[in-house]
């Protein structure tokens, strides 16, 4: 007769084997598996995972059933999931953001792709995950995170002269130059001057205690680019293109540049993937198809998602409510939660800094 400690331990080693999706290891790699216990009326399994997963419950719940079913019968799982997320190693020359864990910059080789759209969503995808979330409009020439997060003509305030306090979104906190200036006025301003006026408002915000901040990083691949990758301690990237050639020409240059200063890139996304016709519903890939599997195949890194071409997506954007709060319950909001989700999970499985375990030591004349 099987013991209730033999079931639990048996319970405990097929959990341990299962392979989660986003996390791509099984939940005993990611040290996922806290506790299993019987109950009268079935098994208790506590999990903690190293992404937002304030909504994942179901889903899980769903593949374990079937999973675990030759070891439990039929009885009942009773299934508790937490999220625990950590700071990630950054730049080897780089020291970590006080009070951020983890700076995910959202990057393009070229203008035009969506990335802005895509790395609104993606900081509201953590939020609604239960993640807390900063957003910094990186990009100086043309920022458009004001008029995407609904904070079009608001201006940040100060408390002690010496740090800006962010404005505050959909429950994101935000900071852009666009808040700063008149949004008719051209920014006419040399390499220098942007990094610099970028490193103050990343370094010079009071961002609150945050699990993610996401970069909107300037399109392109040049001198300005290169700076900021180099000055900015990132966790993470990820690389948006659309599918067709041109496209995936210059971010495949992106992706090499994040590998130049050692930034791990998570994934890439691939974005107006298919049209949906919004009269008849049929799909149509007007930019190609697979590109963007290709492109990370080739070099080695995971393909997060791949986004519609969607009217609504972009009057989401323009009326300030990206779709994933705008229209929580879509099928074009469930596309950037899934890609939240596994660019996440990606970074949870990366090495993690450790610097705030070590003391400080000073050295004081005596």
């Amino acid at each position: 007769m099987t013991s209730p400690d033999d079931t639990a331990g048996a319970v405990r080693d097929k959990l341990a084997a299962y392979v989660d999706p986003y996390l791509g290891q099984n939940l005993g790699q990611a040290k996922a598996v806290q506790a299993v216990s019987l109950q009268r009326n079935g098994v208790l399994i506590e999990l903690k995972l190293g992404f937002p997963c304030a909504d994942y419950r179901p889903e899980l719940l769903s593949a374990l059933t079937p999973y675990l079913a030759p070891v439990l019968g039929g009885a009942a799982i009773e299934l508790t999931l937490r999220s625990e997320i950590v700071a990630h190693a950054v730049q080897r020359t780089l020291k970590p953001l006080a009070h951020v864990k983890n700076i995910v910059a959202v990057a393009s080789g070229k203008g035009g792709v969506g990335k802005s759209t895509t790395a609104a969503n993606l900081a509201l995808a953590w939020a609604a995950q239960g993640a807390r979330v900063g957003l910094l409009d990186a990009d100086i020439y043309g920022p458009s995170q004001p008029q995407m997060m609904g904070l079009a003509g608001r201006k940040p305030q100060t408390e002690d002269g010496k740090q800006i306090l962010p404005l505050v979104a959909h429950g994101v906190e935000v900071m852009s130059i666009g808040f700063m200036i008149d949004p008719e006025q051209p920014m006419a301003w040399r390499g220098p001057m942007v990094t610099q006026a970028l490193t103050q408002l990343l370094t010079d915000t009071r961002w609150g205690d945050l699990d993610y901040l996401v970069v909107d990083m300037p399109p392109g691949t040049g001198d300005i680019q290169l700076t900021l990758a180099q000055r900015v301690p990132v966790s993470g990237a990820v690389i948006v293109t659309t599918p067709q050639d041109i496209a995936l020409l210059d971010a495949r240059k992106g992706l090499k540049m994040f590998e130049k200063v050692e930034v791990r890139v998570l994934g890439v996304v691939e974005n107006m993937s298919v049209h949906i016709c919004s009269n008849c519903g049929h799909q149509e890939h007007i930019f190609g198809r697979g590109g963007g599997a290709r492109m990370a195949a080739q070099y080695g890194v995971q393909l997060l998602g791949e986004l519609p071409l969607d009217v609504r997506i972009r009057e989401d954007a323009d009326g300030g409510a990206p779709t994933v709060v705008a229209e929580p319950g879509s099928a074009r909001a469930r596309a950037y939660l899934d890609m939240a989700r596994r660019a996440a999970a990606r970074l949870a499985t990366l090495n993690k800094d450790y610097s705030a375990a070590f003391p400080k030591i000073t050295v004081e004349a005596t």
